[in-house]
């Protein structure tokens, strides 16, 4: 016979209990993931809307972006759609999700569309998904659409893939607190027929629209990211629910330190520590040593300082500052790398000139001798 101490009849903790209550209040969080405008994201997500009314499930819009498409314009009609909140700012009217109001109507599912979107000034929160964040605290379940450009991890990507910068970003974690992750995939060559025909832009946006952003090269490559990204979200979910038990996720073997210095290319390589924090199902640790700086520098690093800082909040990423002293950059990595029992660093490319790493000493050359069993990874500048 089994006894109240064996590990299945382990008492769970007040905060385990609370957690559970927690989750089962939440409400369910759909989302819809494309790689470009006009795969048929809202489209997909108001045809789903459709049915569930039709078996009865109390669902509204909250706010739907149709860009003027008849074919999703058509599928609005017949749902519910709760009143936006109007803003004036600086002189001109906007309309925003109205979150108060979903929350007196209370529907069982709300749609809210364009989830990356970053609100007026005078709205409730400065982006969109903060205000899907609530409405779930809520109980209220949500269905969402995003284009994967969007996830903050891949900006680098989208810029070397498109040559644009991305201005509207959210967190990845997105990704981790959907509930349900629907894939809205059609090929290069089907969207671009779709751009041809006027079915996702107004005819002057044609032409440079197929020229720039639409090409087929383009189109292949978020494809394939995107197909990518979903693929490993759904390799997460799986692992989770095997390697879970009754103590919790098996504990993480890989430990990453991202060296970051006051330069455009630390961002970049936070985004790819991630990444590979991600793939590798490992720790994210992010270090920035401090050099000796006058007054005017030391207040633009304390605004980047400050950036960093967020990005590696959105990340999950334990954040360290370190000041220089008289300790040289390359001992503080190795000191931290020990501290934390590093396996994997990642540095930028050395701006030194081959003459300055002859006279001062390479970085890479002296974390290699003075550690052991820790990969170094060098990630390349845009030069």
């Amino acid at each position: 016979m089994l006894g109240n101490d064996h590990p299945h009849f382990r008492r769970k903790t007040p905060d385990e209990f609370l957690e559970e209550i927690n989750q089962a209040k939440r409400g369910k969080f759909k989302l819809y993931v494309g790689a470009a405008p006009g795969v048929g994201k809202s489209y997909r997500m108001l045809q789903d809307a459709h049915e569930l009314k039709r078996d009865g499930v109390d669902i509204v819009i909250g706010l739907i972006e149709s860009h003027g498409r008849i074919e999703t314009e058509a599928q609005i009609k017949g749902l519910e759609s709760v009143p936006l909140k109007e803003i004036i700012y600086k002189g001109k009217k906007f309309y925003e999700l109205n979150v108060n109001e979903i929350f007196i109507r209370k529907p069982e599912i709300v749609i809210v569309d364009e989830l990356a979107h970053t609100n007026i000034k005078g709205s409730l929160h400065p982006k969109r998904y903060l205000d899907v964040e609530d409405l779930l605290e809520a109980g209220i379940s949500v269905f969402s659409a995003v284009n994967i450009q969007h996830l903050e991890s891949v900006y680098d990507i989208i810029q070397q893939i498109c040559g644009i910068k991305v201005r509207e970003r959210l967190p990845d974690k997105i990704f981790h607190i959907a509930d349900e992750i629907q894939l809205i995939d059609v090929t290069p060559e089907t969207l671009r027929k779709r751009l041809s025909e006027g079915k996702i832009y107004s005819s002057r946006k044609i032409e440079q629209s197929l020229n720039n952003f639409f090409t087929t090269e383009k189109l292949s490559a978020l494809r394939e990211l995107t197909l990518r990204e979903v693929a490993n979200d759904v390799d997460e979910r799986i692992e989770r629910i095997t390697m879970e038990g009754e103590y919790g996720s098996i504990g993480i073997l890989e430990k990453i330190l991202v060296c970051i210095h006051y330069g455009p290319t630390a961002e970049k390589l936070i985004r790819r520590g991630w990444r590979m924090a991600q793939r590798l199902k490992a720790e994210l640790f992010i270090l920035n040593v401090l050099p000796d700086e006058n007054h005017i520098v030391h207040l633009e690093r304390e605004k980047k300082l400050r950036e960093w800082k967020i990005l590696a909040e959105q990340f999950n990423a334990t954040f360290i500052v370190e000041k220089q002293g008289r300790c040289s950059p390359a001992e503080i990595i190795i000191l931290t790398a020990k501290s934390f029992h590093i396996t994997q660093i990642l540095l930028g490319q050395s701006a030194r000139t081959r003459w300055e790493e002859i006279c001062k000493g390479s970085i890479v050359n002296t974390i290699m001798r003075k550690t052991s069993n820790i990969d170094i990874h060098i990630v390349a500048d845009s030069r």
